[in-house]
C-alpha cells in the first residue's frame, strides 16, 4: 500500500455501483454489496463525486445472445441498471453512462464517454477509484484514467472482483499498481 496524500483537484470516482453487479443481480459479484459501507465512508471526504453506470442496450454485443461472454445486465432503464440501495446517491454530482454503444464492451468509464472532459472541466487531476468490478470495469477505468494523464488512487477495500478465474482480482490490482496507480485503504483516505 501507498501512503495516501490528499491533493487539490481530486474526485471520488465510483465505478458501476449497480444492482446487477450485487448479490441477486444478473452478473453478481460475490459479496459485491460489501463495498458500500466503505464507499459511503469515503463520500463526505470529496467535494467532487462522479459515478459511472453501465447502460447497455438490450442487444449489447457483450451479451451471450450476441456472442459475448456475459448474461444480459444493466439494460437501460431496468432495475438492474439502477444504483444499489445501500449507496448514498445524494453525494454524486455527475453520472456517466457507459456501454451504450452496441459494438464496444464499455468497461472503462472513459470509453466512448466525455468523462475525461468532465473531470478536466471540474478542475480534477486526481481520481480516487472504487466500485465494481475490480477485474473488469474498475481495472479498465483506472488504467485509462492514467492514460488520460490523471493521477489515480484505487481504494482496495472498496472494490470487489468477479473472479471468473480465482486470481483475476489480484492480477487486476497488480496490473493497476504496475501501471502507476496508488493502492490505499478507506482508512488511509479518511484519516
Amino acid at each position: 500500500m501507498t501512503t495516501y496524500t490528499r491533493s487539490t483537484g481530486q474526485a471520488l470516482l465510483i465505478v458501476d455501483p449497480q444492482n446487477d453487479f450485487c448479490p441477486g443481480g444478473a452478473l453478481a459479484v460475490a459479496a459485491g454489496d460489501r463495498i458500500f459501507d466503505n464507499v459511503n465512508k469515503l463520500l463526505p471526504h470529496f467535494d467532487a463525486v462522479f459515478a459511472t453506470q453501465d447502460w447497455h442496450p438490450a442487444n449489447h454485443s457483450s451479451f451471450i445472445a450476441q456472442g459475448g461472454p456475459w448474461p444480459p445486465h444493466c439494460i437501460q432503464g431496468s432495475r438492474g441498471a439502477e444504483f444499489h440501495a445501500a449507496l448514498h446517491p445524494e453525494w454524486i454530482r455527475q453520472v456517466i453512462r457507459k456501454g451504450t454503444d452496441v459494438a464496444t464492451d464499455g468497461y472503462s468509464g472513459f470509453a466512448g464517454t466525455d468523462l475525461a472532459d468532465r473531470l478536466r472541466a471540474a478542475g480534477i487531476s486526481h481520481v480516487v477509484v472504487c466500485g465494481l468490478a475490480t477485474d473488469y470495469c474498475v481495472r479498465a477505468t483506472a488504467l485509462e484514467a492514467m492514460q488520460h494523464g490523471f493521477r489515480c488512487t484505487v481504494v482496495t477495500d472498496a472494490i470487489a472482483a468477479v473472479n471468473v478465474n480465482p486470481d483475476d482480482g489480484a492480477k487486476a490490482v497488480a496490473e493497476m499498481r504496475a501501471a502507476g496507480a496508488e493502492l490505499v485503504s478507506t482508512r488511509d483516505v479518511i484519516q
